[in-house]
Protein backbone atom coordinates (compact mmCIF):
# COMPACT_ATOMS: atom_id res chain seq x y z
CA UNK A 1 0.00 0.00 0.00
CA UNK A 2 1.36 3.43 -0.95
CA UNK A 3 2.02 6.19 1.57
CA UNK A 4 -0.87 8.21 0.12
CA UNK A 5 -3.24 5.24 0.39
CA UNK A 6 -2.30 4.78 4.04
CA UNK A 7 -2.83 8.48 4.69
CA UNK A 8 -6.25 8.24 3.04
CA UNK A 9 -7.25 5.49 5.49
CA UNK A 10 -6.17 7.61 8.45
CA UNK A 11 -7.99 10.69 7.11
CA UNK A 12 -11.17 8.66 6.62
CA UNK A 13 -10.93 7.25 10.15
CA UNK A 14 -10.67 10.78 11.58
CA UNK A 15 -13.47 12.24 9.40
CA UNK A 16 -16.38 13.53 11.51
CA UNK A 17 -18.70 13.30 8.48
CA UNK A 18 -17.82 9.70 7.51
CA UNK A 19 -21.07 8.33 8.97
CA UNK A 20 -23.13 10.41 6.54
CA UNK A 21 -22.14 8.17 3.64
CA UNK A 22 -24.47 5.48 4.99
CA UNK A 23 -27.39 7.87 4.43
CA UNK A 24 -26.92 7.53 0.64
CA UNK A 25 -27.44 4.75 -1.90
CA UNK A 26 -23.89 4.17 -3.15
CA UNK A 27 -21.70 1.37 -4.47
CA UNK A 28 -17.93 0.99 -4.67
CA UNK A 29 -17.57 3.37 -7.62
CA UNK A 30 -15.68 6.60 -6.91
CA UNK A 31 -18.54 8.99 -7.60
CA UNK A 32 -17.02 12.43 -8.20
CA UNK A 33 -19.87 13.96 -10.18
CA UNK A 34 -22.03 15.35 -7.37
CA UNK A 35 -21.51 18.78 -8.90
CA UNK A 36 -23.78 17.57 -11.74
CA UNK A 37 -26.12 15.16 -9.95
CA UNK A 38 -25.97 14.32 -6.27
CA UNK A 39 -26.31 10.75 -5.05
CA UNK A 40 -29.66 9.37 -3.89
CA UNK A 41 -30.35 9.79 -0.16
CA UNK A 42 -31.59 6.44 1.16
CA UNK A 43 -34.73 7.91 2.73
CA UNK A 44 -36.11 9.26 -0.56
CA UNK A 45 -37.59 6.13 -2.21
CA UNK A 46 -39.78 5.30 0.78
CA UNK A 47 -40.92 8.88 1.12
CA UNK A 48 -41.83 9.16 -2.55
CA UNK A 49 -43.74 5.89 -2.34
CA UNK A 50 -45.75 7.33 0.57
CA UNK A 51 -46.46 10.50 -1.40
CA UNK A 52 -47.66 8.50 -4.39
CA UNK A 53 -49.55 5.67 -2.70
CA UNK A 54 -51.02 7.31 0.39
CA UNK A 55 -51.02 11.06 -0.10
CA UNK A 56 -52.02 11.00 -3.76
CA UNK A 57 -53.55 7.52 -4.00
CA UNK A 58 -55.68 7.60 -0.83
CA UNK A 59 -56.03 11.19 0.38
CA UNK A 60 -56.05 12.67 -3.12
CA UNK A 61 -57.21 16.31 -3.09
CA UNK A 62 -57.19 16.36 0.72
CA UNK A 63 -53.38 16.22 0.66
CA UNK A 64 -53.13 19.86 -0.35
CA UNK A 65 -54.03 20.62 3.26
CA UNK A 66 -53.65 17.40 5.23
CA UNK A 67 -50.25 16.48 3.78
CA UNK A 68 -48.95 20.04 3.59
CA UNK A 69 -48.68 20.21 -0.18
CA UNK A 70 -49.83 23.80 -0.38
CA UNK A 71 -47.15 25.15 1.97
CA UNK A 72 -44.32 22.99 0.60
CA UNK A 73 -42.55 25.74 -1.44
CA UNK A 74 -41.92 28.01 1.53
CA UNK A 75 -41.49 25.16 4.05
CA UNK A 76 -38.76 23.53 1.97
CA UNK A 77 -37.31 26.94 1.24
CA UNK A 78 -36.84 27.41 4.96
CA UNK A 79 -34.98 24.07 5.11
CA UNK A 80 -32.57 25.27 2.43
CA UNK A 81 -32.18 28.71 4.01
CA UNK A 82 -29.58 27.75 6.69
CA UNK A 83 -27.43 26.12 4.01
CA UNK A 84 -27.12 29.45 2.18
CA UNK A 85 -26.98 31.66 5.26
CA UNK A 86 -30.52 32.99 5.18
CA UNK A 87 -33.10 33.51 7.90
CA UNK A 88 -36.55 31.94 7.40
CA UNK A 89 -39.16 33.62 5.25
CA UNK A 90 -36.90 34.65 2.36
CA UNK A 91 -36.55 31.50 0.25
CA UNK A 92 -39.19 29.78 -1.83
CA UNK A 93 -38.81 26.53 -3.78
CA UNK A 94 -40.29 25.96 -7.22
CA UNK A 95 -39.68 26.16 -10.97
CA UNK A 96 -36.27 25.62 -12.60
CA UNK A 97 -33.10 27.59 -12.04
CA UNK A 98 -33.57 29.25 -15.43
CA UNK A 99 -37.07 30.45 -14.57
CA UNK A 100 -35.87 31.77 -11.23
CA UNK A 101 -32.95 33.58 -12.86
CA UNK A 102 -35.46 35.30 -15.12
CA UNK A 103 -37.71 36.27 -12.21
CA UNK A 104 -34.79 37.53 -10.14
CA UNK A 105 -33.04 39.47 -12.89
CA UNK A 106 -36.13 41.24 -14.20
CA UNK A 107 -37.20 41.86 -10.62
CA UNK A 108 -33.79 43.42 -9.90
CA UNK A 109 -34.08 45.77 -12.89
CA UNK A 110 -37.54 46.83 -11.73
CA UNK A 111 -36.17 47.48 -8.25
CA UNK A 112 -33.48 49.74 -9.72
CA UNK A 113 -36.10 51.94 -11.37
CA UNK A 114 -35.87 54.81 -13.84
CA UNK A 115 -32.54 55.96 -15.22
CA UNK A 116 -30.78 52.61 -14.92
CA UNK A 117 -30.82 50.71 -18.18
CA UNK A 118 -27.82 48.39 -18.15
CA UNK A 119 -27.39 44.80 -16.99
CA UNK A 120 -23.97 43.29 -16.33
CA UNK A 121 -23.69 39.53 -16.69
CA UNK A 122 -20.85 37.18 -15.80
CA UNK A 123 -19.02 36.67 -19.10
CA UNK A 124 -17.95 33.18 -18.00
CA UNK A 125 -21.44 32.14 -16.92
CA UNK A 126 -23.23 28.88 -17.58
CA UNK A 127 -24.80 29.45 -21.03
CA UNK A 128 -28.42 29.39 -19.85
CA UNK A 129 -27.85 32.30 -17.48
CA UNK A 130 -26.51 34.25 -20.45
CA UNK A 131 -29.52 33.38 -22.59
CA UNK A 132 -31.89 34.44 -19.83
CA UNK A 133 -29.97 37.67 -19.33
CA UNK A 134 -30.27 38.47 -23.04
CA UNK A 135 -34.02 37.94 -22.93
CA UNK A 136 -34.41 39.93 -19.71
CA UNK A 137 -32.47 42.81 -21.26
CA UNK A 138 -34.72 42.86 -24.33
CA UNK A 139 -37.83 42.71 -22.18
CA UNK A 140 -36.76 45.57 -19.90
CA UNK A 141 -35.18 47.76 -22.56
CA UNK A 142 -31.72 47.41 -21.07
CA UNK A 143 -28.37 46.95 -22.73
CA UNK A 144 -26.49 43.82 -21.72
CA UNK A 145 -22.75 43.85 -21.06
CA UNK A 146 -20.81 40.63 -20.39
CA UNK A 147 -18.02 41.25 -17.87
CA UNK A 148 -15.73 38.85 -16.05
CA UNK A 149 -16.40 38.88 -12.29
CA UNK A 150 -12.96 40.36 -11.57
CA UNK A 151 -13.77 43.31 -13.84
CA UNK A 152 -17.22 44.03 -12.39
CA UNK A 153 -16.15 46.76 -9.93
CA UNK A 154 -14.58 48.80 -12.72
CA UNK A 155 -17.53 48.27 -15.06
CA UNK A 156 -20.22 49.52 -12.68
CA UNK A 157 -21.74 52.91 -13.28
CA UNK A 158 -24.76 55.09 -12.61
CA UNK A 159 -26.64 53.33 -15.43
CA UNK A 160 -26.15 49.85 -13.97
CA UNK A 161 -29.44 48.35 -12.84
CA UNK A 162 -28.54 44.75 -12.06
CA UNK A 163 -25.60 42.36 -12.06
CA UNK A 164 -25.94 38.58 -12.53
CA UNK A 165 -23.00 36.56 -11.18
CA UNK A 166 -22.08 32.94 -10.48
CA UNK A 167 -20.68 32.17 -7.04
CA UNK A 168 -18.58 29.30 -8.43
CA UNK A 169 -17.53 28.98 -12.07
CA UNK A 170 -19.03 25.76 -13.42
CA UNK A 171 -16.03 24.95 -15.63
CA UNK A 172 -13.04 25.79 -13.47
CA UNK A 173 -14.42 25.61 -9.93
CA UNK A 174 -13.20 29.15 -9.20
CA UNK A 175 -14.97 30.70 -6.20
CA UNK A 176 -15.76 34.37 -6.70
CA UNK A 177 -15.68 36.93 -3.88
CA UNK A 178 -19.37 37.27 -3.04
CA UNK A 179 -18.96 39.76 -0.16
CA UNK A 180 -16.68 42.15 -2.06
CA UNK A 181 -18.61 41.99 -5.34
CA UNK A 182 -21.94 42.46 -3.57
CA UNK A 183 -20.55 45.51 -1.77
CA UNK A 184 -19.24 46.94 -5.05
CA UNK A 185 -22.62 46.53 -6.76
CA UNK A 186 -24.39 48.19 -3.86
CA UNK A 187 -21.84 50.99 -3.87
CA UNK A 188 -22.92 51.79 -7.41
CA UNK A 189 -26.60 51.81 -6.42
CA UNK A 190 -27.41 48.61 -8.33
CA UNK A 191 -28.82 45.22 -7.36
CA UNK A 192 -27.08 41.86 -7.49
CA UNK A 193 -28.38 38.40 -8.36
CA UNK A 194 -26.19 35.45 -7.39
CA UNK A 195 -26.41 31.99 -8.97
CA UNK A 196 -25.52 29.48 -6.23
CA UNK A 197 -25.83 26.25 -8.22
CA UNK A 198 -22.23 25.21 -7.59
CA UNK A 199 -21.86 26.50 -4.04
CA UNK A 200 -25.02 25.75 -2.04
CA UNK A 201 -24.39 22.62 0.02
CA UNK A 202 -20.64 22.78 -0.52
CA UNK A 203 -19.56 25.94 1.29
CA UNK A 204 -20.91 28.79 3.41
CA UNK A 205 -22.66 31.48 1.34
CA UNK A 206 -23.82 34.10 3.84
CA UNK A 207 -26.70 35.68 1.92
CA UNK A 208 -28.05 37.64 4.90
CA UNK A 209 -24.64 38.46 6.33
CA UNK A 210 -23.45 40.04 3.10
CA UNK A 211 -26.69 41.78 2.16
CA UNK A 212 -27.29 39.87 -1.07
CA UNK A 213 -30.40 41.14 -2.86
CA UNK A 214 -31.57 38.09 -4.77
CA UNK A 215 -30.19 34.59 -5.30
CA UNK A 216 -31.17 31.44 -7.14
CA UNK A 217 -29.92 27.90 -7.19
CA UNK A 218 -30.65 24.34 -8.20
CA UNK A 219 -31.10 21.50 -5.73
CA UNK A 220 -29.90 18.44 -7.65
CA UNK A 221 -26.16 18.96 -7.20
CA UNK A 222 -24.71 19.24 -3.68
CA UNK A 223 -28.23 19.30 -2.16
CA UNK A 224 -28.95 15.83 -3.65
CA UNK A 225 -32.58 16.60 -4.52
CA UNK A 226 -32.75 14.33 -7.58
CA UNK A 227 -32.76 14.86 -11.35
CA UNK A 228 -34.82 17.91 -12.27
CA UNK A 229 -35.63 18.71 -8.65
CA UNK A 230 -37.08 22.22 -8.24
CA UNK A 231 -34.85 25.24 -7.78
CA UNK A 232 -35.19 28.04 -5.24
CA UNK A 233 -35.41 31.82 -5.18
CA UNK A 234 -34.13 34.03 -2.35
CA UNK A 235 -35.47 37.57 -1.95
CA UNK A 236 -33.94 39.65 0.83
CA UNK A 237 -36.57 40.55 3.40
CA UNK A 238 -36.07 44.32 3.01
CA UNK A 239 -36.87 44.06 -0.71
CA UNK A 240 -39.85 41.76 -0.62
CA UNK A 241 -42.57 44.39 -0.57
CA UNK A 242 -41.05 45.96 -3.71
CA UNK A 243 -40.15 42.75 -5.56
CA UNK A 244 -42.19 42.79 -8.79
CA UNK A 245 -42.02 39.36 -10.39
CA UNK A 246 -42.34 39.24 -14.19
CA UNK A 247 -44.22 35.95 -13.80
CA UNK A 248 -47.20 36.65 -11.55
CA UNK A 249 -49.21 33.49 -11.10
CA UNK A 250 -52.21 32.41 -9.09
CA UNK A 251 -49.91 30.75 -6.54
CA UNK A 252 -48.28 34.09 -5.75
CA UNK A 253 -51.58 35.98 -5.46
CA UNK A 254 -52.52 37.40 -2.07
CA UNK A 255 -55.80 35.48 -2.38
CA UNK A 256 -55.03 32.56 -4.70
CA UNK A 257 -58.53 31.09 -4.44
CA UNK A 258 -60.25 34.44 -4.86
CA UNK A 259 -59.98 33.96 -8.64
CA UNK A 260 -59.88 37.71 -9.21
CA UNK A 261 -58.97 39.19 -12.58
CA UNK A 262 -56.66 41.72 -10.95
CA UNK A 263 -53.32 40.62 -9.55
CA UNK A 264 -52.32 41.47 -5.99
CA UNK A 265 -49.00 39.91 -4.89
CA UNK A 266 -48.77 37.85 -1.74
CA UNK A 267 -46.62 39.19 1.08
CA UNK A 268 -43.03 38.09 1.60
CA UNK A 269 -41.15 35.49 -0.40
CA UNK A 270 -44.43 33.93 -1.51
CA UNK A 271 -44.58 36.41 -4.37
CA UNK A 272 -41.76 34.38 -5.92
CA UNK A 273 -44.17 31.51 -6.54
CA UNK A 274 -45.90 31.18 -9.91
CA UNK A 275 -48.07 28.14 -10.63
CA UNK A 276 -49.04 24.86 -9.01
CA UNK A 277 -46.01 23.29 -7.25
CA UNK A 278 -44.47 20.13 -8.72
CA UNK A 279 -45.31 18.08 -5.64
CA UNK A 280 -43.65 14.74 -6.40
CA UNK A 281 -40.17 16.13 -7.02
CA UNK A 282 -40.61 18.80 -4.34
CA UNK A 283 -41.39 16.29 -1.60
CA UNK A 284 -38.54 14.05 -2.78
CA UNK A 285 -36.31 17.08 -2.27
CA UNK A 286 -37.74 17.66 1.19
CA UNK A 287 -36.87 14.10 2.16
CA UNK A 288 -33.38 14.44 0.66
CA UNK A 289 -32.67 17.53 2.75
CA UNK A 290 -32.95 15.45 5.93
CA UNK A 291 -29.35 14.30 5.42
CA UNK A 292 -28.34 17.82 6.45
CA UNK A 293 -29.83 17.52 9.93
CA UNK A 294 -27.10 18.33 12.44
CA UNK A 295 -24.48 19.06 9.77
CA UNK A 296 -22.80 22.50 9.96
CA UNK A 297 -21.92 23.94 6.56
CA UNK A 298 -18.55 24.97 8.00
CA UNK A 299 -17.67 21.30 8.59
CA UNK A 300 -18.64 20.51 5.01
CA UNK A 301 -16.42 23.30 3.73
CA UNK A 302 -13.46 22.13 5.82
CA UNK A 303 -13.76 18.60 4.45
CA UNK A 304 -14.26 19.88 0.89
CA UNK A 305 -10.98 21.77 1.04
CA UNK A 306 -9.21 18.79 2.59
CA UNK A 307 -10.54 16.47 -0.14
CA UNK A 308 -9.57 18.76 -2.99
CA UNK A 309 -6.14 19.44 -1.45
CA UNK A 310 -5.55 15.70 -1.12
CA UNK A 311 -6.72 15.02 -4.68
CA UNK A 312 -4.30 17.60 -6.07
CA UNK A 313 -1.50 16.07 -3.99
CA UNK A 314 -2.32 12.59 -5.30
CA UNK A 315 -2.51 13.83 -8.89
CA UNK A 316 0.87 15.52 -8.54
CA UNK A 317 2.34 12.29 -7.14
CA UNK A 318 0.76 9.78 -9.55
CA UNK A 319 0.15 11.54 -12.88
CA UNK A 320 3.20 12.07 -15.11
CA UNK A 321 4.25 15.70 -15.27
CA UNK A 322 2.74 17.68 -18.12
CA UNK A 323 -0.22 15.36 -18.75
CA UNK A 324 -2.79 17.52 -16.95
CA UNK A 325 -3.06 21.19 -15.98
CA UNK A 326 -5.13 22.30 -13.00
CA UNK A 327 -7.56 25.12 -13.89
CA UNK A 328 -8.95 25.41 -10.37
CA UNK A 329 -7.29 27.99 -8.12
CA UNK A 330 -4.98 26.59 -5.46
CA UNK A 331 -5.90 29.27 -2.92
CA UNK A 332 -8.71 28.10 -0.63
CA UNK A 333 -10.46 31.46 -0.79
CA UNK A 334 -10.80 31.06 -4.56
CA UNK A 335 -11.78 27.38 -4.75
CA UNK A 336 -15.21 25.79 -4.81
CA UNK A 337 -15.73 22.04 -4.30
CA UNK A 338 -14.53 20.75 -7.65
CA UNK A 339 -11.23 20.31 -9.43
CA UNK A 340 -10.99 20.97 -13.16
CA UNK A 341 -8.04 19.50 -15.04
CA UNK A 342 -7.16 20.42 -18.61
CA UNK A 343 -6.18 17.27 -20.47
CA UNK A 344 -5.55 16.34 -24.08
CA UNK A 345 -8.31 14.04 -25.31
CA UNK A 346 -10.34 14.75 -22.19
CA UNK A 347 -13.58 13.34 -23.59
CA UNK A 348 -12.06 9.94 -24.30
CA UNK A 349 -10.13 10.00 -21.03
CA UNK A 350 -13.33 10.53 -19.03
CA UNK A 351 -15.06 7.66 -20.84
CA UNK A 352 -12.21 5.35 -19.86
CA UNK A 353 -12.23 6.64 -16.28
CA UNK A 354 -15.92 5.84 -15.98
CA UNK A 355 -15.33 2.35 -17.37
CA UNK A 356 -12.74 1.90 -14.60
CA UNK A 357 -15.06 3.02 -11.81
CA UNK A 358 -14.18 6.71 -11.47
CA UNK A 359 -17.11 8.93 -12.41
CA UNK A 360 -16.50 12.59 -13.17
CA UNK A 361 -17.52 14.52 -16.25
CA UNK A 362 -16.16 16.23 -19.34
CA UNK A 363 -16.59 19.80 -20.54
CA UNK A 364 -15.58 20.69 -24.08
CA UNK A 365 -13.07 21.07 -25.38
CA UNK A 366 -10.51 19.66 -22.94
CA UNK A 367 -11.66 19.76 -19.30
CA UNK A 368 -12.05 16.89 -16.83
CA UNK A 369 -14.28 17.91 -13.91
CA UNK A 370 -14.27 16.15 -10.56
CA UNK A 371 -16.83 17.21 -7.97
CA UNK A 372 -16.32 16.46 -4.27
CA UNK A 373 -19.47 16.09 -2.18
CA UNK A 374 -18.21 15.98 1.42
CA UNK A 375 -21.27 14.20 2.79
CA UNK A 376 -20.41 10.99 0.97
CA UNK A 377 -16.99 11.22 -0.70
CA UNK A 378 -14.06 9.83 1.28
CA UNK A 379 -10.31 10.22 1.04
CA UNK A 380 -9.75 6.62 -0.12
CA UNK A 381 -11.97 7.28 -3.14
CA UNK A 382 -9.99 10.42 -3.88
CA UNK A 383 -6.67 8.54 -3.77
CA UNK A 384 -8.08 5.78 -5.98
CA UNK A 385 -9.44 8.28 -8.49
CA UNK A 386 -6.02 9.92 -8.89
CA UNK A 387 -4.37 6.51 -9.21
CA UNK A 388 -6.82 5.41 -11.91
CA UNK A 389 -6.38 8.71 -13.71
CA UNK A 390 -2.63 8.16 -13.82
CA UNK A 391 -3.08 4.62 -15.13
CA UNK A 392 -5.53 5.83 -17.77
CA UNK A 393 -3.09 8.47 -19.00
CA UNK A 394 -0.11 6.09 -18.99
Amino acid sequence: MSELAMRAEKLDAADDLRGKRDAFVLDDIAYLDGNSLGALPAVVPGRVEDVVRRQWGELRIRSWEESGWWTAPERIGDRIAPLVGAAPGQTVVGDSTSVNVFKALVGAVRLAGEGRDEILVDATTFPTDGYIAQSAARMTGCTLRPVTPADVPGALGDRTAAVLLNHVDYRTGRLHDLPALTAAVHGAGAYVVWDLCHSAGALPVGLDEHGVDLAVGCTYKYLNGGPGSPAYLYVRRELQDRFDSPLPGWNSHAEPFGMRSGYEPAPGALRGRVGTPDILSMLALEAALEVWDGVPVEAVRAKSLALTDFFLECVAEYVPEGRVECLTPIAHAERGSQIALRCEGAGDVMKRLIERGVVGDFRAPDVLRFGFTPLYVGFAEVERAARVLARTLA
